[in-house]
């Protein structure tokens, strides 16, 4: 158990880099996720790697909260990220319910750094950011061609490096959590088994 709470510290003290990171580039651009905005949660194919979910499982853990997270994941319909909370019935307005625990990519997405065919640096927008603030978008693509963003692969794989058996395989997001709180409790389940050998 200790190694995941190792490796999750890690993953933790990234995210901090990266927040900084991409952070910086959001406030240099003015671009910016909407408040409230729920496009990109209300969609279950977002991506994530075990990894990424593992301080959140081990927080949901710590909390007594992880095998109920696990049951939801299993009943769900899997029709949006099962972290977001709806404020609509359509799904586009609503809130993270873990946000200090939030996966790499969502700390990434919205405006993030990619590279096209020709490897030339373009940034990713999603089309509410593109529509609320038309002009900073077409600042900021002026920009990168002479300072490149912040490019969402590299912080991939910075993440993946803490540990590539959790961090390299990218699932969507739900069953990214569902991976890793499975991790943490079977982990937890044998160092229960080690306390009760010593114990005996």
């Amino acid at each position: 158990m200790q190694r995941l709470r190792d490796l999750a510290l890690e993953v933790l003290n990234e995210y901090h880099l990266l927040s900084i990171e991409f952070g910086g580039f959001q406030q240099q651009t003015g671009l910016s996720c909407i408040k409230n905005c729920g496009a990109c949660c209300n969609n279950p194919q977002v991506e994530a790697s075990i990894l990424e979910m593992l301080p959140l499982a081990l927080h949901l853990f710590d909390t007594g909260q992880a095998e109920s997270f696990l049951e939801q994941i299993s009943d769900s319909a899997g029709f949006s990220c099962q972290l977001f909370q709806r404020h609509s019935l359509d799904g586009t307005k609503g809130t993270c319910t873990v946000y200090e625990w939030r996966p790499g990519i969502c700390r990434m997405f919205g405006v993030a750094g990619y590279r096209t065919k020709t490897q030339a640096p373009t940034i990713s927008v999603c089309a509410p950011i593109k529509t609320a603030q038309p002009h900073r978008y077409a600042n900021a693509l002026i920009a990168i061609t002479t300072a490149p963003p912040p490019m969402l692969a590299n912080g991939r794989q910075r993440i993946a490096k803490i540990d590539y058996a959790l961090g390299e395989t990218l699932l969507p997001i739900n069953q990214a959590l569902r991976g890793a709180l499975e991790k943490v409790l079977l982990m937890a389940s044998y160092s229960d088994v080690e306390d009760n050998n010593v114990a005996a």
